[in-house]
């Protein structure tokens, strides 16, 4: 049971976009080494802003 708890508890992180922080930063280390990686709340500020400027097929 408790396996399959966290296994649903890892899936709503996933869902709600909690791994994406760490995910952009294994690919910023692989595509630019040497080159600094912004903290993780310059990446949730850009990337809120960059959703607010580019609503996409957002509901509102």
């Amino acid at each position: 049971m408790t396996a399959v708890l966290r296994r649903v508890w890892w899936w709503l992180g996933a869902l709600m976009g909690d791994h994406d922080y760490a995910r952009y930063v294994e690919l910023h280390r692989r595509l630019h080494p040497g080159c600094p990686v912004p903290s993780e709340r310059q990446y949730w500020r850009e990337r809120h802003a960059d959703a607010d400027a580019n609503p996409g097929a957002r509901c509102c």
